[in-house]
């Protein structure tokens, strides 16, 4: 009997992305809003990255790590948008479940590792803040490195536990994933066996691999803040938390989204303000850090400044040389 049943249930082949097909009359200004908004992810991020690779003034500690955060925050949303672009344009929002599965490892994976990167870029802040006189010791290149290998790893690892615990469900009934990307949770709503043992597997292993750079990160403005208020004076309080309040909104925007989206009750009446903070941490965020980094932080405008100075005057100086030549071809013709 209980192979007959086995028999009777039909393993689905792909899925359908619901995102936000209950707009059709949205569709064409969504895509053109998130098509700018992919537009400007990636160019500012790769000016980001550009300007920490090239600027000799940004080869710190904390523009290294910044240069990681902007890499991954361009193949974040890559992970995601162009997918959706494509689904709004053509209004196909079949995915198969090979897809479906391959798009969480990524999204995972690069999830996993902007906790540990903000995480490190926090422990950089406490201690160019609270312990200055040993910050070149500590955070040498060598320590700056294996930060950022170590980052990269943790969500490697993470994002390959994560997927493998997805790919071992079976999906046989309804393929209508209630979200515009393939996260964990409304996949696994799909699923035909019990998830009760999955679902705790993946609270304990989301608990080892974010709740300790989290912790660390709050510990590490806790200490920097006491350090802040502690300084007698205004204008060296206002220079010191001028030198991490572009990362502490940063790390706001990210985990205040997060904790919201994965900590509200999972109920019908809160499937749209779920989607909603998850556009806020998957594809704003990725937007605004450039945004944030570059308007409230000087030495990058300053770096942004001598790039275009350059630019001008490479420009200008190649204009120039070819305007002599013109002149001197005319006046070799005249003779």
């Amino acid at each position: 009997m209980a192979n007959t049943e086995g028999r009777n249930q039909t393993s689905i082949s792909e899925f359908i992305l619901l995102g936000f097909g209950n707009l059709p009359e949205l569709q064409l200004l969504l895509f053109l809003l998130f098509l700018a908004i992919y537009i400007m992810t990636v160019a500012g991020n790769i000016l980001i990255v550009v300007l920490v690779v090239t600027d000799q003034h940004l080869h710190t500690p904390m523009y290294f790590f910044l240069g990681n955060l902007s890499c991954l925050e361009t193949c974040y949303s890559s992970s995601i948008l162009p997918r959706m672009l494509a689904s709004l344009l053509t209004g196909d929002r079949t995915i198969s479940v090979r897809t479906c599965i391959m798009q969480y490892y990524f999204f995972s994976f690069l999830a996993g590792v902007e906790c540990c990167l903000l995480s490190a870029m926090s422990y950089d802040r406490y201690l160019a803040i609270c312990k200055p006189l040993h910050y070149t010791a500590l955070m040498n290149g060598r320590f700056c490195l294996q930060l950022a290998a170590g980052s990269w790893i943790n969500g490697l690892l993470a994002s390959n536990i994560m997927t493998s615990l997805m790919s071992q469900l079976s999906f046989c009934g309804p393929n209508e994933v209630d979200h515009f990307f393939c996260d964990f949770a409304p996949v696994k709503k799909l699923s035909c066996g019990d998830t009760r043992l999955m679902d705790l597997l993946a609270f304990i292993l989301a608990s080892i691999f974010t709740l300790p750079p989290f912790l660390l990160t709050v510990a590490s403005y806790v200490c920097i803040i006491a350090t802040i208020l502690s300084v007698p004076s205004t204008t060296r309080r206002q220079k010191a938390f001028s030198t991490c309040s572009s990362h502490l909104i940063v790390v706001t925007l990210f985990y205040g989204t997060l904790m919201i989206v994965y900590m509200l009750p999972d109920t019908d009446a809160l499937k749209v303000l779920n989607k909603v903070f998850s556009i806020f941490y998957t594809i704003l965020t990725p937007m605004v850090n450039p945004l944030i980094y570059s308007l409230r932080n000087r030495e990058v405008k300053e770096a942004l400044k001598r790039a275009v100075n350059a630019f001008l005057m490479c420009t200008g100086t190649e204009t120039g040389s070819n305007s002599r030549a013109f002149v001197d071809r005319e006046k070799a013709q005249r003779s």
